[in-house]
């Protein structure tokens, strides 16, 4: 997958997993479907990076970013059997990401 494609099925899905856990506080019935597909976009944007060329750090990092997705994953799920665990999920999957966002060297030649 193109990185620009990838990106901006990153940028679309996060906007609809926050709108999903947004319009989930005022009880929607279209708030998990949302949060579902906004979480499905982030996991194919995530499962499809190549790490073939990845040095060992960055391949690390980008296991904690799929961890991080199929935490998401499993969020959007107890969102629709209506339970409130879904928080924890997303909090730790956004724990997660932060911490990845944070660590990844920005220059390739860093590592």
């Amino acid at each position: 997958m193109n990185n620009r494609i990838r990106t901006i099925i990153f940028m679309i899905s996060a906007l609809l997993l926050l709108a999903g856990a947004a319009l989930y506080i005022t009880t929607l019935p279209v708030a998990p479907h949302l949060f579902a597909v906004g979480a499905s976009g982030i996991a194919i944007c995530h499962f499809t990076v190549p790490v073939k060329d990845l040095d060992f750090r960055r391949r690390r990092l980008q296991m904690f970013n799929v961890f991080a997705s199929i935490l998401m994953l499993m969020a959007s799920s107890l969102m629709f059997m209506e339970r409130k665990e879904w928080v924890i999920c997303l909090t730790i999957a956004a724990l997660l990401q932060l911490y990845t966002a944070f660590v990844t060297p920005k220059d390739p030649k860093q590592t």
